[in-house]
């Protein structure tokens, strides 16, 4: 009987984990520009989903580029431009043609429209380097301890 509890406490000590590591920055942080430097960024972040995909975001305005690097999950809940198709490879930002009826604005700042950039482009990627997901196994210290401790009283 113990050793069955002992072996059900190791197994709950394994947790599994399925994320995509991706670079998480704007372009007005160090590291994060055209040339892009990774050794500013460390080695990217976990994406908040299990199924996310990697996002390069490329915004022109005459010589003024803006480059944001995010997990897609994130920018969803904000961002009504991006495109349909989600699959690796650059692609022009979607026009929501939604976006800004029935809005009488006279402050051009706040780009309700989103029309202040020339040109968007949304760059996805999976498979690339840094866009790589898999499956690791990450061991629960408190778990771990538990167990050992069960062993160490079965054996005295």
């Amino acid at each position: 009987m113990k050793l069955l509890l002992i072996l059900s406490v190791l197994q709950l000590a394994f947790i599994e984990i399925n994320a995509i590591y991706c670079y998480r920055c704007t372009s007005t942080q160090p590291g994060c520009a055209t040339p892009f430097n990774w050794h500013w960024r460390f080695w990217g972040d976990h994406c908040p989903a299990d199924d996310d995909i990697c996002v390069k975001i490329i915004e022109r305005k005459d010589a003024t580029e803006v480059i944001t690097r995010e997990c897609l999950s994130t920018i969803k809940s904000f961002r009504t431009d991006i495109p349909a198709d989600l699959y690796e490879g650059c692609r022009p930002a979607a026009k929501d043609v939604r976006l800004a009826h029935y809005v009488n604005n006279t402050i051009k700042e706040l780009d309700i429209r989103r029309d202040h950039y020339d040109s968007t482009t949304f760059c996805f990627c999976f498979l690339d380097h840094r866009c790589n997901d898999g499956v690791t196994n990450q061991v629960s210290i408190v778990t771990m301890s538990i167990t050992l401790f069960l062993c160490f009283v079965y054996w005295l």
